[in-house]
């Protein structure tokens, strides 16, 4: 009825303003010459300007079962100029979501046509046209906007399935404990989603610890807070309650969740030890190890600061024992971290407090702290002997006698038992050691020369074992003290002295040694101190060296001159040493010279050293010439022994270098002082001596060389015998036969023709060699050689008597 109401009002307001507005353009129509012609103004830009529609909002409730609806009609005055078609664009027409409207395009009508959903669309804004048949906009848009209106549709929803929080024990009543929260889709500005929380069910964890009602809610918040006193974690330790919301402030809709609320702890009891008295035994001279532990009960909630222990000792004067928390089972663990003796102390009396690592509440009752007594009773153990000095030194000088004392008193035994002392090191067995009394004696004498001694120092070791057999070491270290044990020595004690000249030496050149380290040794003094030594002197260089000289000219002979040195030890050491001296008379260089040499170097004669230079030249001179011959010699069978296998330019001497003479003419064939050709052939090349084959055969005795180009052990082709008759075809037959050679696996190739009868190609002179020459003995025609000019004219008279 309310809808129709609605309608019937709108359809009023739009019938009221259509007739207004048609009223004015009746009259304005009467009074503007532009209307009354319109054709006046076709193009001048002028136009009509005309009032819009004004549509209330139309409001429609959500999920409606009337569908369709009617809404809203529409009419365009133009109703004089023919029909009207009208049109609606927008969301929920052509727009997503589309299908929710539709008009009538005739009438006008804007209708629903499915229910609508506020929670998805609260508003929709659409555009009217009204066009004529042509498609002409005959009015301006006009807007149209729906409103949906809320429907209690949807109920309120918490904001999580489950909500914790937690609340100190013993917290006062009002105590915030948290805060829950819901949601609602309908319209906030209506009831709809006014929302109502509230406590409908209570447990407690164990059940039934509380009966009464412990929490409250605050209706409109959903504040959780605390309504009454005894919250005891000890008692109850969670409670879990069930939440409801509503909407139409609590009396519509519901939607349900819970809250799980955990009492928390605070350190309301101190710990307490159970038991109170402890009685732990522990070993002498073991520390850093657990001796015993101690309990404590705490009601607090565990693995927190308010249940976990911690512990202090009192009456420890000497620091021995130490305490720490077990922080799994919360137990004291007692330890030893300084050893004890049993033979000091057998029983310790120890003092423990303990108390929370967080402060006591100021809710917890007010009592002392906890403590408790332990009685550590010490056990006794064998204890290992000990020296009271490790390592031993003892400090003796190197020459003290065998049987001294060195060292007594070296060990002791905490248990006081009996010991028994040995010697476990001594290389070179210098000492012995009472068994029983553990003194240590001198049984050989020192070497201070020893490998064993290092930088004065002789280490042995000694091993002291008590009666239930354990024992100790400990090392020996014996400082030895230098002592002038030994006189020094002069070096040397004999040698020579040359005398006279500018090259005399002017004096023996003495050296001290001594066995003795220092302090005991250099500097030295030297003396002459022998009254047949009294023209000799001997000078002080430094502190190891002297030179000795006569202090007045003396005769080439010997003397021994006593010589007093003396070491700087405390007391000092001294030795008279005899120095054998020869003085001779000096050469140029410095040097003594024998009875020849002296002889020699007289002014009788030439000198020692020019003869022997004269002597050893002549040698050389002769050792030369001897090398000479016997390298010529040598040079000579080497040529007759590679003659065979060398070419005529690889021996160093190449007779060609005396073979030709280029402004000789000869004598020709008859001339014996001519050079002999023969001497030109290859070595190679020649014919081998008729010894070199095997008798009444042609096989040779040696090996013929193998070609390494070609394979071997092959037929040799056939060479030319004969030279041709025509010296004009010899450059032919050389080159036939060079062929040959190259195909012929057999020989090495000589890829090279040594040719001496051939002058090559363009001369128009014939060969002068007799191989064209068809018998030397018959009569030939020189005239051609006159065709050759005239220097073959005297070669031709003499060939030619005519």
């Amino acid at each position: 009825m309310a809808v129709w109401m609605l309608m019937s009002c709108v359809l009023g307001l739009l019938v009221g303003q259509v007739c207004s507005s048609a009223e004015h353009h009746h009259r304005d129509a009467e009074q503007d010459p532009r209307t009354l012609y319109p054709w006046r103004n076709q193009g001048n830009g002028m136009m009509r300007v005309k009032r819009d529609w004004i549509i209330p909002p139309i409001r429609v409730s959500e999920n409606s079962r009337s569908v369709p609806e009617d809404l809203v009609q529409i009419k365009s005055d133009k109703i004089f100029s023919g029909e009207v078609i009208y049109k609606l664009e927008g969301p929920g027409v052509d727009q997503e979501p589309k299908n929710l409207f539709e008009i009538d395009d005739k009438t006008g009508w804007i209708r629903s046509k499915r229910p609508l959903d506020r929670e998805r669309h609260r508003s929709f804004t659409l555009k009217a046209f009204a066009l004529s048949p042509s498609g002409e906009r005959l009015e301006n848009p006009t807007t149209i906007e729906i409103v949906v209106l809320d429907q209690n549709d949807n109920k309120p929803l918490f904001t999580q399935k489950q909500f914790f929080g937690s609340v100190p024990e013993f917290s006062v009543p009002g105590t915030l404990v948290m805060s829950v929260s819901a949601t609602d889709a309908d319209d906030p500005m209506t009831e709809n989603a006014a929302l109502g929380f509230s406590i409908v069910g209570q447990e407690s964890i164990p059940p039934n610890a509380v009966n009464k009602t412990m929490f409250g809610i605050n209706n409109q918040t959903g504040a959780i807070y605390t309504r009454d006193v005894g919250l005891d974690r000890e008692v109850v330790k969670e409670f879990k309650l069930k939440l409801r919301v509503a909407d139409m402030g609590g009396d519509g809709l519901t939607g349900d969740a819970v809250a799980i609320i955990s009492v928390s702890d605070i350190n309301n009891h101190a710990p307490q030890f159970h038991p109170a008295s402890y009685s732990i035994k522990a070993l002498e001279n073991l520390y850093n190890v657990e001796i015993g532990r101690v309990s404590v009960t705490d009601r607090d909630e565990p693995g927190t600061g308010n249940w976990e222990a911690k512990y202090s000792i009192s009456n420890d004067p000497y620091g021995n024992f130490a305490i720490q928390t077990d922080p799994v089972t919360n137990q004291g663990i007692l330890m030893v971290v300084k050893p004890l003796d049993y033979e000091v102390k057998r029983e310790h009396t120890l003092v423990l407090a303990v108390e929370n690592v967080n402060p006591l509440s100021s809710k917890a009752p007010n009592s002392p702290l906890s403590s408790a007594t332990v009685s550590v009773t010490v056990m006794n153990e064998n204890e290992a002997p000990y020296f009271k000095e490790n390592p031993i030194r003892i400090e003796v000088p190197e020459n003290e006698k065998p049987g001294k004392l060195l060292k007594s008193n070296i060990a002791s035994d905490p248990d006081h038992s009996e010991l028994r002392f040995e010697i476990s090191k001594d290389p070179e067995g210098w000492l012995s050691i009472d068994g029983d009394t553990g003194d240590i004696y001198l049984r050989r004498s020192f070497n201070m020369r020893s490998p064993h001694v290092q930088n004065n120092i002789y280490s042995a070791t000694i091993t002291v074992t008590d009666a239930g057999g354990v024992s100790a070491s400990a090392a020996v270290n014996i400082v030895l003290e230098e002592t002038n044990d030994f006189p020094p020595q002069l070096l040397p004690l004999s040698s020579s002295l040359c005398t006279g000249g500018s090259r005399a030496t002017p004096g023996l050149l003495l050296t001290a040694v001594d066995e003795d380290r220092p302090p005991h040794g250099a500097p030295f003094h030297f003396l002459i101190v022998d009254s047949l030594s009294l023209n000799w002197t001997v000078t002080k260089v430094n502190d190891t060296h002297a030179v000795l000289s006569p202090t007045v000219e003396l005769e080439v002979g010997e003397y021994a001159v006593v010589v007093w040195v003396e070491d700087s030890g405390s007391p000092s050491h001294g030795a008279l040493t005899q120095v054998n001296v020869t003085l001779c008379p000096c050469d140029s260089y410095g040097d003594c010279r024998s009875e020849s040499g002296a002889f020699l170097g007289s002014s009788v004669g030439i000198s020692f050293i020019a003869f022997i230079i004269i002597v050893a030249c002549a040698v050389l001179l002769l050792v030369l010439l001897f090398l000479a011959v016997a390298l010529n010699a040598c040079g000579r069978r080497h040529h007759m022994k590679r003659g065979s296998g060398l070419l005529v330019g690889e021996s160093e001497d190449d007779i060609r270098d005396n073979v030709l003479n280029y402004d000789e003419q000869g004598g020709g064939e008859e001339d014996e002082n001519a050079f002999n050709i023969d001497l030109l052939w290859n070595p190679r090349d020649a014919p081998p001596p008729p010894w070199s084959f095997y008798p009444g055969s042609g096989v040779p005795r040696g090996k013929q060389p193998l070609r390494k180009d070609a394979p071997h052990n092959l037929p040799s082709p056939i060479y030319p015998r004969r030279p041709p008759a025509d010296p004009t075809d010899i450059e032919d037959y050389i080159n036939d036969g060079l062929e040959v050679a190259d195909q012929d696996p057999n020989v090495p190739p000589y890829d090279t023709a040594l040719i001496y009868d051939y002058e090559g190609e363009g001369s128009v002179a014939g060969s002068l060699s007799s191989i064209a020459s068809g018998s030397s003995d018959e009569d030939q025609d020189y005239d051609y050689l006159n065709d050759w000019g005239p220097r073959f004219q005297k070669l031709a008279n003499m060939y030619d008597p005519r």
